[in-house]
């Protein structure tokens, strides 16, 4: 899921969505823009994961915030919400399906994901080796 927490410039959510329904031949997000959630923080979103029903958990989000809307590439912020809850990273939309996919088969773990991010707190892709 990918959660819009700025609501500052209409046009700019436009353009995430774009950029990011543009990253592959499908696409993989669902969108949820609720003006409840502006500029809703890391630990709020935990504390609401915490208090879900386990049946209602999502155990990951992508956060649309204000450097998602302002910076090139539109990292998104990713935040684990169940195994290490808190723990974060950007991501540039162009790797968004690869992680989306992979998250939701379980086929890889956030903290895979995670621990390929750069010295930014970005992941770019893993290094070929």
């Amino acid at each position: 899921m990918v959660l819009r927490a700025d609501f500052g410039d209409e046009g700019a959510w436009d353009a995430v969505r774009a950029a990011l329904d543009a990253a592959d031949e499908y696409s993989h997000a669902t969108y949820a823009s609720e003006p409840r959630f502006a500029g809703v923080g890391v630990q709020a979103l935990v504390a609401e994961e915490a208090a879900a029903d386990e049946d209602e958990q999502i155990g990951y989000l992508f956060l649309a915030d204000a450097v998602t809307m302002k910076e090139p590439g539109h990292p998104l912020l990713a935040v684990d919400l169940s195994d290490e809850p808190g723990r974060t990273f950007r991501v540039p939309a162009r790797w968004f399906p690869d992680l989306s996919a992979n998250l939701s088969l379980a086929n890889m773990d956030f903290a895979e994901f995670a621990d390929a991010a750069d010295g930014s707190g970005t992941f770019r892709g893993f290094e070929q080796g």
